[in-house]
């Protein structure tokens, strides 16, 4: 965590703190709100959820590079509960393939490759390379305690779709279109045009992945940056 500035640390904990903080208010919000289909805001708050969801994963990836905060037990707390409010992933499981995926980028060792460009073959192993059978357990035990206490619409439209939706968000924007194809560059790996507005709205910036993988200790909140100084070098 050397190179996390002491601003970074604060900047950093308080991005994490915010996502997770808002993935739990708007979902409690949904959770008690009437499925109202001729109600706009509805539909704002739906697509907001599962930008939140993204939010999480990405917060737990940032845990995984440690550039949430200087002081560790912090910066793998929030990993851990950011992995966990996304469908009970493992953040230690996420860890271990997303280290694997920087040291082996592109080749068979790499859990996030696949050797053809098929979308549905692509994502169906990229997710049994992080689903465990505990997390579907822990899944269904958390979708029937909640259908329990919530209409069962609610519970599917806010808490189960956005999850299955922010999943193939992520997978498309921050591996299946960085990585497909061929790549001459050191990284194996493009990058989206510059526009900061869609890079963030699609994927936190992830879809500035060269420049993730040329620096992966620089946090999602400043990849924007990093793609700006590669422009401005000639780089990239």
């Amino acid at each position: 965590m050397k190179h996390l500035s002491k601003l970074d640390s604060v900047i950093g904990t308080f991005m994490a703190i915010t996502v997770i903080g808002l993935w739990v208010i708007n979902l409690v919000y949904l959770l008690n709100h009437e499925a109202d289909a001729y109600d706009w805001k509805i539909y704002i708050l739906f697509l907001f959820q599962i930008h939140l969801y993204t939010g999480l994963f990405i917060t737990a990836h940032d845990a995984i590079h440690q550039c949430i905060s200087k002081i560790r037990i912090v910066n793998n707390a929030l990993g851990n509960i950011a992995s966990v409010l996304f469908m009970f992933n493992s953040y230690s499981r996420l860890h271990d393939n997303h280290m694997k995926h920087h040291r082996y980028n592109g080749t068979s060792k790499d859990p996030d490759h696949h050797e053809k460009d098929a979308f549905f073959p692509w994502i169906a192993k990229f997710v049994s390379a992080y689903v465990t059978w505990k997390q579907i357990f822990l899944v269904a035990l958390a979708f029937n305690l909640l259908w329990f206490l919530f209409p069962i619409q609610n519970v599917i439209l806010f808490y189960a779709l956005p999850s299955i939706l922010a999943t193939f968000q992520m997978f498309y924007f921050g591996t299946y279109a960085p990585h497909m194809g061929t790549h001459e560059n050191r990284h194996k790996s493009r990058t989206q045009s510059k526009n900061h507005l869609w890079a963030f709205l699609s994927c936190y910036f992830f879809g500035y992945h060269y420049e993730h993988h040329d620096a992966p200790w620089v946090p999602w909140w400043k990849l924007f940056q990093e793609k700006n100084r590669l422009l401005q070098e000639g780089m990239k």
